[in-house]
């Protein structure tokens, strides 16, 4: 290319790239509400605000308003001190890049507590009341934190829960994580925030970007030296291309680090996001496709529980995520899991009350065979679940495994197939949309 085509081409490409900022500066600087935080639970990440986030984006939020804390929920248990100080961070981010005075916050669970510690104990509990002006309060502790809260309730909770001098509401025949994300709860936290209900539900886009950050889980810091690739695959999980349409080099092993994208994808297009570490086997995570710019995504490994669940050559091993608990024994009501037709959503192993977000299964008892007996490790942590469940695996990987899902919220049957993948170098991850249907 001649230079002179050379600096035509590079002056309409920043041309159209001021035209975009320009444009998104423009929505950003007439929005006149407070941005949003959220603040998660145990063993959660900031990826329990997907399906909130892509909504607030459709009813009008810019993007870049709304934030989420990844915390290592088991150090918050004893000692919040660091966990307050991220939250100190978030806030005067978010207050900088707004230059709005206030932040509204969102917390689930743990992260009530978490919050309620953050607004009434210490010398900065005034500082930071100042700062926070709503606070939704879901499904957690019940003391308030003296701001204007809206104390949300999971219906299949514990009946008759409330938060004295707040705005209470339980959301009927929902467990303790979809409370957090379901569409039901969005409409009370943007009537809540905004004072009138929200037009739409997710909202779909022509133009996808996606984003997020790749952790270590469950300590949440970034996964410093590994390396995020994106692929478009087919319907079967297989690689389209020879080279990854992106990849990125993860630098920032802190807490909040580990970010990675934007990375702009194709609506109905399948992606698979691989995490590649030296000395542990390749983790390849499949979504279903995007419907609408995604900024939240969290790639998740966990060195300790691929190591427990993994070096068993001649079988595949996978883990199926769904923040909306699995439930097996709820006649009418119930999911199925199915991997290669197997419904391995029982009323054993994913009864409603143990509240399933994450379920490994892998060959437990390295026979080759599957007997859904349940881990005694996984099965005893809250909200995941382990099973013995042999899934046949290939070195060449040129065969496919097929992962169902069948909801319990209607819908036609959801598939994430991907290649059998050995586990000796390789596990997948399969990330299940929260939402089975876009409602309103």
């Amino acid at each position: 290319m001649h230079g002179g085509a050379l600096r035509l081409l590079l002056a309409a490409l920043v041309s159209g790239a001021l035209l975009s900022l320009s444009a998104a500066s423009a929505g950003a600087a007439t929005f006149r509400h407070n941005p949003i935080l959220f603040v998660h639970g145990i063993e959660g990440t900031g990826a329990q605000f997907e399906s909130q986030a892509m909504r607030f984006d459709s009813n009008g939020y810019p993007a870049n308003w709304i934030d989420e804390v990844d915390y290592n929920s088991s150090r918050a248990v004893g000692d919040k001190s660091e966990v307050d100080q991220q939250i100190d961070d978030a806030i005067a981010a978010l207050k900088q890049r707004t230059g709005r005075s206030q932040v509204d916050v969102v917390a689930h669970s743990l992260g009530t507590s978490v919050m309620y510690d953050y607004l009434t104990n210490g010398e900065k509990a005034a500082e930071r009341k100042a700062n926070v002006g709503h606070y939704v309060n879901v499904d957690g502790q019940s003391s308030n934190p003296g701001v204007p809260t809206l104390a949300v309730w999971a219906g299949r909770g514990t009946p008759g829960r409330n938060m004295e001098g707040a705005q209470n509401v339980t959301i009927p025949d929902q467990t303790h994580v979809q409370t957090c994300t379901s569409a039901e709860s969005f409409i009370q936290y943007f009537q809540f925030l905004r004072g009138f209900a929200p037009r739409k539900d997710i909202g779909r886009q022509k133009v996808i970007e996606v984003a997020g950050r790749a952790l270590d889980f469950p300590v949440n810091t970034g996964l410093q030296g590994a390396t995020v690739q994106v692929w478009p695959v087919s319907s079967n999980g297989v690689r389209t291309t020879t080279s990854p349409l992106s990849s990125i080099e993860i630098t920032d092993g802190s807490e909040g680090g580990g970010a990675w994208g934007p990375v702009v994808v194709q609506k109905k297009q399948r992606y698979e996001f691989t995490i590649v570490q030296s000395g542990q086997p390749t983790l390849h995570i499949y979504y279903e496709p995007f419907v609408r710019s995604d900024y939240t995504l969290r790639l998740l490994a966990s060195p300790a529980i691929q190591q427990y669940t993994g070096n068993r050559t001649g079988s595949s091993g996978a883990v199926s995520i769904r923040y909306k608990e699995f439930w097996g024994d709820q006649p009418g009501e119930s999911d199925q899991l199915l991997i290669n037709g197997l419904n391995i959503a029982t009323p054993e192993l994913t009864p409603a009350t143990k509240q399933v977000n994450a379920y490994f299964a892998y060959d437990r008892n390295r026979d080759g065979q599957t007997d859904l007996s349940e881990d005694p490790v996984l099965g005893a942590l809250p909200f995941i679940q382990g099973a013995d469940v042999f899934i046949p695996s290939s070195l060449t990987h040129d065969g496919t495994t097929t992962y169902q899902l069948i909801s319990r919220g209607g819908g036609a049957t959801r598939s994430l197939n991907a290649p059998n993948w050995d586990a000796l170098t390789d596990q997948v991850e399969l990330q299940w949309n929260d939402y089975e249907k876009l409602t309103f």
